[in-house]
């Protein structure tokens, strides 16, 4: 006799019977898909602890929790951790190839110098495996105007050489105006000073980094960086704000995928001029 009634409705797993299995999809990067439950529209960005980073198309990220709650061409979806790859050959930050079990050289006579303890951490985060691999060492130059006493105290030669990576160097600067004294100088043949265009190397991290459309404009007559500061709604007042707003920059900071090319391009430019053979 036929049960009109079915199977025990009590049995373990009475909810889902008849519900469609929902696929399981790695969270593979450039995946895009939907928060089923406010509509958000974005690419895989990373996966870490958990967690998948979404970025939309018009470059804002957000954080969700792996697992339900997506959508893929409007059907239901759990994101998983992707599964890991073969291991190939491990880049720095700059995009070298890592050099295994390398340890630091001994430093050469030659330096690096840039001007601002900034610049000098955001070229450390980004080359400072590369650098210690060349055996190149980074120095704060105080401010571009202490160039030539520096050349002057300890001169420059063929295989003592200075790169110099300055802020603002553009047309008509006073950066720029240095920069043409020293190459005419004595010293010219055996120091190279490139720039980038911006006023602070702030803005060499890209607005995409940060989340942002644009770097804010500072008008004329006001402090860049606390005009900054103050344009993000972050406190200003102390150099110890500064800091920690200079901090939070470079958190965004992963490789040199997070600067803007006008800085890469030199500090590449400035790297091969140091390490060159003598000749």
């Amino acid at each position: 006799m036929d049960d009109r009634y079915g199977s025990d409705v009590l049995a373990a797993g009475w909810r889902e019977r008849g519900k469609k299995p929902v696929p399981d999809v790695a969270a593979e990067i450039d995946l895009v898909v939907e928060v089923a439950s406010d509509g958000y529209v974005g690419a895989v960005t990373r996966v870490q602890a958990g967690n998948v980073e979404l970025e939309d198309r018009v470059g804002r990220r957000r954080l969700f929790p792996l697992g339900g709650g997506f959508l893929i061409d409007g059907a239901a979806v759990r994101l998983t951790p992707p599964a890991a790859k073969q291991q190939g050959a491990k880049r720095t930050a700059s995009g070298s190839f890592a050099v295994a079990d390398q340890r630091a050289r001994i430093a050469l006579p030659s330096r690096i110098l840039v001007e601002g303890r900034h610049d000098a951490e955001l070229v450390e985060k980004v080359w400072g495996a590369d650098l210690r691999v060349e055996g190149v060492v980074v120095e704060y130059l105080q401010g571009v105007d202490l160039l030539d006493d520096l050349l002057a105290e300890e001169p420059p030669s063929a295989t003592r050489r200075y790169g110099v990576l300055v802020d603002h160097l553009v047309t008509g600067s006073k950066e720029s105006r240095i920069a043409d004294a020293v190459a005419r100088g004595p010293h010219g043949r055996h120091v190279k000073i490139v720039g980038h265009p911006f006023v602070d190397v702030w803005q060499c991290v890209t607005p995409r980094a940060l989340g942002i459309r644009a770097w804010p404009e500072i008008p004329r007559g006001t402090d860049w960086k606390t005009g900054i500061c103050r344009a993000f709604g972050w406190p200003h007042e102390t150099q110890a704000d500064t800091a920690r707003a200079w901090q939070h920059i470079l958190s965004k900071v992963h490789s040199y995928r997070d600067l803007e090319p006008a800085l890469l391009g030199r500090v590449e430019e400035l790297i091969d001029f140091v390490t060159a053979p003598a000749g």
